[in-house]
Formats: structure tokens, C-alpha cells, sequence
């Protein structure tokens, strides 16, 4: 049966996407329009471009986290200058390596921009701070930025919504009257953007079933706050969540497989073989407890 799907974001906890990925495949659904942020996207897009399953889970499991950390060459020779490309830069690592290697994964497939994707079937967010506003890539590359959306390249749309604030540099997108925007993670306004599928008259073609990488809303833990450091953790964490924890509660709970990762940090590219067995284990367990009794 054809599905659509959204995934959200969560940095190297993605891992557990394949599992859940696998079970559903095991199920006999196969992925229609797709739609993701920041680390979702990617699972996004390489659904969009015709990747199968396995083929996804080998590109995964070959790669080696590692070789994304691309900081500026100079604070290898001047360590303490990492500090001043954070406060300039606005980040630590450049993201060129990362989003090289989406372009050349996409490349593969023949994929360049969105005009090599059926209208519609990939779908993008991403976080806008200049005008402070969130952007769904392509559906608003005109609209805001004067961008004509079939000549934008897929790769830099992952790599805007997996940017990651302070780990990697934002990207920038001249719009209209060349207005600078700084374009950071999808994220940071929606997480897990399930919204982003629905049509104006909420007629759907076929179900929606979304994959997020927490608990649900009911099952969320307040945030301790202690000191500044962790109203800083809050803040980040509150604004990710809000938006999207409301529009769960009121809809969609029902079509989401949950998939709650604990201690594993979004941005550990440091993580072992070992975790990401466990992570794509995690994802199968939940999304087979989920599709045992999943109305569509």
C-alpha cells in the first residue's frame, strides 16, 4: 500500500530510521510524497531520489560520521582560533563535506535540483533567521526568496535544514532587493514538521504515518533548570518541540511511531558500531509494536 511520510529531526539519533524503515517495508508500505527536517530530511530525499531500504541502510552503515567535522583549516594551526570562526561564523565546522556527500549520493539517482523530482514528493524545512520565519523547501523558494524552485539543488536544502546552530555555519540565501538571510536547522521551529503534507481542504490521498525520534507528548519530562546553561538547553529544546507537541496532541498522534532515544547526543558524530546497531534495533521495536495495530 502507498503512504506518505514525515520524518523528524535528531541528528546522529537517525540511525534508528532504518529500523523502523525495514518494518515497514517488511509491511508491505512503500513511501509516496516524503517530507523532513534536518536529519529526516535526509532520509527524505534519498526515498524522493529512489533509494530503496537496504540501499539506504548500506550508505548509513558505510559511513563514517567523522569525515562531515570540517572546521577551517587555520584552527589546526591556531587552536584557540576555533572561537573566532564560532563568534563570526556563527559556527564550528563548515558543512561542505556533508553536503558534498548528499549531492553526490543524490547524483547517483540523477537527482541535481527539485525540478528532478516529481512536484511535491520531497519537501523540505528549514529555519529562516534573518526574516524569523520558518521556509518548506520548494514550496516557498519563489514566494520569499524570488528563487525559482526546479533550479534549487536538493543537497543544499538538506544541508540548510541539518545545519545544526553553532555546529555547523549557517548558510546564506539572497532573496528579493538581494536581502541576506542566515538559514539554520528546520528544527528549530519544527521538528517534525507532519503539518507540512496536509492539503488545504485536509482531503488526504493516502495515510500519513510519521517517524519521530522522541516520546510522545504525554510521555515528554519537564526540563530541570538550574542555571543558565540548562535554560539555554531548555530554550533550544522548547522551541523545537512546541509548535509541532501541539499539533500532535490535537491530531495526528495515531499515525506516529514514536522512537524515544535516550543518551545519545543529536550531534555525537563520535558515536560507535556498536550504538548504531542498537539505535537501528530501537527503531524496529517500536515501529513493529506501532504497525501491529496501525488503522490506515
Amino acid at each position: 500500500m502507498k503512504i506518505d511520510g514525515v520524518f523528524s529531526g535528531g541528528g546522529v539519533k537517525a540511525f534508528a530510521f532504518i529500523g523502523a524503515l525495514e518494518v515497514i517495508e517488511e509491511k508491505n508500505l512503500k513511501f509516496e510524497r516524503v517530507a523532513g527536517t534536518s536529519a529526516g530530511s535526509i532520509l527524505a530525499a534519498f526515498i524522493a531520489a529512489g533509494y530503496s531500504i537496504e540501499e539506504i541502510k548500506q550508505l548509513l552503515e558505510k559511513l563514517d560520521l567523522k569525515d562531515f567535522l570540517d572546521p577551517p583549516s587555520l584552527t589546526n594551526l591556531i587552536p584557540g582560533s576555533k572561537w573566532f570562526f564560532l563568534y563570526f561564523q556563527l559556527g564550528l565546522n563548515k558543512g561542505d563535506k556533508f553536503e558534498r556527500w548528499v549531492y553526490n549520493q543524490l547524483a547517483k539517482r540523477n537527482i541535481y535540483t527539485f525540478g528532478d523530482i516529481k512536484n511535491g514528493y520531497l519537501k523540505v524545512v528549514v529555519s529562516d533567521l534573518s526574516l524569523g520565519k520558518l521556509v518548506v523547501i520548494p514550496d516557498d523558494l519563489e514566494r520569499v526568496y524570488g528563487i525559482k524552485a526546479n533550479e534549487f539543488p536538493v543537497a543544499r536544502a538538506i544541508r540548510m535544514s541539518a545545519g545544526f546552530p553553532y555546529f555547523f555555519m549557517p548558510k546564506k540565501v539572497f532573496g528579493k532587493n538581494k536581502v541576506k538571510s542566515i538559514i539554520v536547522d528546520g528544527g528549530l521551529l519544527s521538528n517534525f514538521p507532519i503539518w507540512v503534507l496536509e492539503s488545504e481542504t485536509n482531503i488526504r490521498k493516502r495515510p500519513i504515518l510519521g517517524l519521530k525520534l522522541s516520546d510522545s507528548p504525554e510521555q515528554s519530562h519537564p526540563n530541570t533548570i538550574k542555571n543558565a546553561l540548562d535554560m539555554l538547553h531548555a530554550l533550544f529544546s522548547t522551541m523545537k518541540q512546541a509548535h509541532d507537541s501541539r499539533y500532535i496532541t490535537k491530531s495526528e498522534k495515531a499515525n506516529i511511531i514514536f522512537i524515544p532515544v535516550k543518551d545519545v547526543q543529536t550531534t555525537n558524530f563520535m558515536i560507535t558500531e556498536e550504538v548504531k546497531k542498537k539505535l537501528i534495533q530501537n527503531g524496529r521495536e517500536h515501529a513493529e509494536e506501532f504497525l501491529k495495530s496501525w488503522s490506515t
